[in-house]
């Protein structure tokens, strides 16, 4: 065909508006981490001790429940070999480490009080994090749940926000991992009347403009199913204006909603499975995260009750994961182990061929499987997750893929830090 460019330069004209929107709308990865899981804690339970009492308590369940690799593969029915990988970097994650995601909550953990007491709390919270800010010791993020923006609760909610924003931008200790989770959202206006009130209280304690953000807590069907029978959760996302960075899963909340009985309320209950495939749907190409929920069975009691929590929780880790949700809730300081154990493991056991297929895709050689680019960013973005969370040595992707960070980061389609 002749007139072969003309045409094209006319195609160019006509999608130029769809092609802007498209960019707009799916950005792709973000090229931040994503946290293994959220840890909440009610608001006046918070001090700047927090995180270290915590880590104790998860080390010394390990150390009661699970004293050995050995004994971790006959408590968590684990192969002795799985078992021997994970154990000691576990131990190591506990110390070193053991929440990656906190979130002081004044909502459903802590409950109503009296006005002066929640005051209180905002800022005594805000200034114990702040303290552990400065000590280096704070959880790589962090934040805070408010009470949702329904009208019963809106004004607390929003009050409680600006005291605890207030708090940390007098100590210089807002940072790129503080995050606000907006809960039981029921309409995109909650999200746009959110947005709106983020860039008031920048304004009001000189915060740069767009920095504060916040997670959506998917908690009701109206979230996923809108009046019009849309799912509202995908404009809810645009609402956000860049500003949302996570969709959070309420388990409970949720399954209530649906008249599921409190017996049957379960992470792995169909209703729960259709929520999060809508909400990781919603999500995808947008850069932002998805993050199942929790089990409320906790790891307390004697060893056989312990147990029997632990496997639960890594059963049901392990199912998210498998999903293609990579994140949690954790609500008792005895999760961690079975939360790290869970997610090393999955990591550990799909290492070696992640690699292989990797390994074969960049540098070529003899491989059973055909990749395509999707797969190389599916196998990349697998090994930096197990990298991040540290269930995966550099040293061991340098030598069982054979590239570099930076090389790794462009295959999984992750910006590139200049």
């Amino acid at each position: 065909m002749e007139d072969l460019e003309a045409l094209a330069d006319e195609l160019d004209r006509r999608l130029a508006d769809a092609d802007a929107a498209l960019l707009a709308s799916y950005p792709g990865d973000r090229g931040v981490r994503q946290p293994v899981h959220t840890v909440y804690v009610p608001a006046d339970r918070f001090a700047a001790d927090t995180l270290g009492d915590w880590g104790d308590e998860a080390r010394l369940a390990l150390a009661t429940h699970g004293r050995s690799a050995m004994d971790l593969a006959e408590a968590l029915e684990l192969r002795p070999s799985l078992a021997d990988e994970v154990y000691d970097r576990v131990r190591a994650k506990l110390e070193r480490e053991p929440i990656e995601d906190l979130r002081i909550d004044f909502e459903d953990g802590y409950g109503i009080r009296p006005d002066d007491h929640e005051d209180a709390a905002a800022t005594g919270a805000a200034e114990a994090l702040a303290e552990t800010i400065r000590a280096g010791a704070a959880a790589p993020f962090h934040g805070l749940r408010i009470k949702s923006f329904e009208a019963p609760t809106r004004r607390r909610g929003l009050r409680t926000l600006d005291l605890f924003v207030a708090a940390l931008a007098r100590h210089d200790a807002l940072t790129d991992g503080f995050v606000v989770t907006l809960p039981k959202v029921t309409s995109v206006d909650q999200v746009e009347a959110f947005v709106t009130a983020l860039a008031a209280i920048e304004a009001a304690h000189d915060i740069p403009g767009g920095s504060l953000r916040f997670e959506i807590q998917i908690e009701t069907p109206q979230a996923i199913l809108g009046a019009d029978g849309t799912a509202l959760v995908a404009r809810m996302i645009a609402a956000g204006a860049g500003r949302v960075t996570g969709l959070h899963y309420g388990t409970y909340d949720y399954s209530a909603s649906l008249g599921v009985a409190a017996a049957h309320q379960s992470m792995e209950h169909p209703v729960a499975d259709h929520a999060k495939n809508v909400m990781q749907v919603a999500a995808a190409g947008t850069g932002v995260f998805v993050s199942d929920g929790s089990t409320n069975v906790l790891p307390v009691g004697d060893q056989a009750a312990v147990r029997a929590a632990w496997r639960l929780h890594v059963r049901l880790i392990g199912r998210s994961l498998a999903r293609g949700i990579y994140q949690g809730w954790d609500l008792h300081p005895a999760q961690l182990p079975s939360r790290y154990v869970a997610t090393y493991a999955f990591y550990r056991e799909g290492l070696g061929e992640a690699a292989a297929r990797l390994r074969a895709y960049v540098h070529g050689g003899d491989s059973a499987f055909l990749d395509e680019p999707a797969t190389a960013v599916a196998l990349a973005g697998f090994i930096i997750r197990g990298l991040e969370c540290g269930a995966v040595d550099p040293a061991e992707v340098d030598k069982l893929v054979g590239v570099e960070p930076e090389r790794l980061a462009v295959l999984a389609r992750r910006p590139v830090a200049p």
